[in-house]
């Protein structure tokens, strides 16, 4: 059974910075390609940003720059380093494992945690 635990969300003022983790359980993380999804109140879930198991990254333009995401293969984690926050990333961010790096579809999702940026 797999598992993701996200954990780091908390609230942040504007221009702040948070770093959220997420650790998986059960499944050969280092051939799995790992990402993060968000869901603000009244809108879509949509994708921040996944890297793939060789390390390839990706990123919504909203978070080009201010977002990195990483993997650590030996602890079995993905971080994601949030920087320069503003309060239209105010969400609950989704880590999410695929399928070899079938990044078309998430095949686990956590249970997300929350973010809030405001003064």
């Amino acid at each position: 059974q797999v598992q993701l635990v996200e954990s780091g969300g908390g609230l942040v003022q504007p221009g702040g910075s948070l770093r959220l983790s997420c650790a998986a359980s059960g499944s050969i993380f280092r051939i799995n390609a790992m990402g993060w999804y968000r869901q603000a109140p009244g809108k879509q879930r949509e994708l921040v940003t996944s890297i793939t198991s060789g390390g390839r990254t990706n990123y919504a333009d909203s978070v080009k720059g201010r977002f990195t995401i990483s993997r650590d293969n030996a602890k079995n984690t993905v971080h994601l380093q949030m920087n320069s926050l503003k309060p239209e990333d105010t969400a609950v961010y989704y880590c999410v494992q695929y399928s070899g790096n079938a990044l078309w579809s998430p095949r686990y999702w956590g249970q997300g945690t929350q973010v809030t940026v405001s003064s």
